[in-house]
């Protein structure tokens, strides 16, 4: 990696780091600071797929944002409007509003989080070709997990920790306050190198274009688009999961009130996140194609959620909770190198955001249904659903290594072609 590659990847590794440790601030306890505001169990869990609502409606014109304008002004005005609706989160917290607000805010939420979704990604996938980077993706985004693992651990550490101590509003204080930090650090060092944005049409014929070309290129490409069709089973699950074992820990724990050992969930997650972004390009070398890696780690995570549904031993649910963090972990970086060398520049962007809509897709239907069968059936009922919701994609992912797209051998950078 040469020096300019090696100035884009750190900058790439302080937005993660930024970011991640921004949110995770609130990982740990999110769901119990919605159950404290006096929801129950189906409306947090409701709120959480409002979330999801606003991320599948803005996902696509937020990625012809980063397209069109920009990836430089779309992750800064992810981080103003993340850092207003986190402050508008604890208002309501504050006033103990109605369900309908909290799902206002919550789309709003949505809207902040579709500005980083495949912009972030895309900056660095083009500023690294521009630079002369012809290293294997998996590195790098292993990598990225690393940091994220590092900062997701001391973010719902500190979290669980500083809402222990004082209150559970102060950790949602504290996360829009580190945005406003990144703000201004991006603005300053972030240059969109090897993507000059095209403001030559309207933008409305600019949109237009962008999709048009984003759908050939993505959904209308047999390997990418199975890839993109399974993520709403493994997001919506995985997505679910992570919240519902905050209160599931708690119960097996035997201390509704221990917030620390809810942020523990998200700290044991950040570690196993991390060991897997360490691990993640040795483990793919031992496969022929980068669709084995990501099936083995879709089955592994499958099996695991089952196991800790039927768990009720506090220990082993912790065990557990390391495995399924470390094989999303390892799969993670190989599915985002496959994704990537099959997109061209131009278009990277908005297919990035087309995957992140479908995986937002399946957390707006699976939460609130997962939310409901935890209210039933309890908490590790619905982790045993789960696991069964997220095998639904697994075909997918076969039919996409049917297609024998060279990306899926590739053991280093493939430019994709732009036809």
């Amino acid at each position: 990696m040469n020096p300019a590659a090696r100035r884009v990847q750190r900058i790439y590794l302080i937005l993660l780091l930024g970011n991640t440790l921004a949110a995770s601030f609130i990982w740990g306890i999110n769901t119990l600071f919605l159950l404290d505001a006096g929801l129950s169990n189906f409306e947090a869990f409701a709120a959480n797929a409002f979330f999801t609502v606003g991320m599948v409606i803005f996902e696509i014109p937020t990625g012809v944002v980063a397209d069109t304008v920009g990836r430089k002004a779309s992750y800064l005005l992810g981080t103003i409007t993340l850092s207003v609706t986190t402050a508008l989160y604890w208002m309501l917290w504050v006033w103990h509003a109605p369900f309908g607000w909290w799902a206002l805010v919550s789309v709003l939420l949505g809207l902040g989080f579709t500005f980083f979704s495949g912009a972030v990604e895309a900056w660095l996938v083009d500023a690294l070709t521009f630079t002369g980077y012809t290293g294997d993706l998996e590195a790098v985004f292993g990598r990225g997990l690393v940091v994220t693992g590092i900062a997701m651990f001391a973010g719902s550490v500190l979290g669980g920790v500083i809402a222990q101590a004082t209150n559970l509003g102060v950790p949602f204080l504290v996360r829009a306050g580190v945005l406003i930090v990144m703000f201004v650090f991006a603005f300053v060092v972030m240059k969109d190198l090897g993507f000059t944005p095209d403001r030559s049409t309207g933008p409305l014929t600019a949109t237009r274009t962008v999709l048009t070309q984003s759908v050939e290129h993505g959904l209308k490409r047999r390997s990418v688009r199975y890839v993109i069709l399974a993520a709403p089973f493994a997001s919506g699950v995985g997505i679910y999961a992570f919240y519902a074992l905050q209160p599931y820990l708690l119960e097996l724990y035997g201390d509704p009130s221990a917030y620390s050992i809810a942020g523990l969930a998200a700290a044991i997650l950040s570690l196993a996140q991390v060991a897997g972004g360490v691990l993640a390009a040795r483990i793919r070398g031992l496969f022929a194609r980068r669709t084995t890696t990501v099936i083995v780690a879709s089955l592994t995570s499958v099996a695991t959620l089952v196991l800790l549904g039927i768990n009720s031993v506090f220990w082993l649910a912790l065990v557990l909770l390391v495995v399924w963090g470390f094989v999303f972990a390892v799969a993670e970086p190989v599915r985002k190198a496959y994704l990537n060398d099959m997109i061209p520049s131009k278009q990277r962007a908005t297919v990035l955001s087309f995957d992140s809509l479908f995986g937002s897709l399946g957390g707006v239907f699976i939460q609130p249904a997962l939310g409901r069968a935890a209210d039933i059936g309890g908490y590790g009922a619905s982790l045993v659903i789960g696991g069964i919701v997220e095998l639904i994609g697994v075909p997918l992912l076969f039919a996409s290594r049917r297609q024998h797209d060279k990306a899926d051998t590739a053991q280093a950078r493939q430019t994709p072609s732009p036809h």
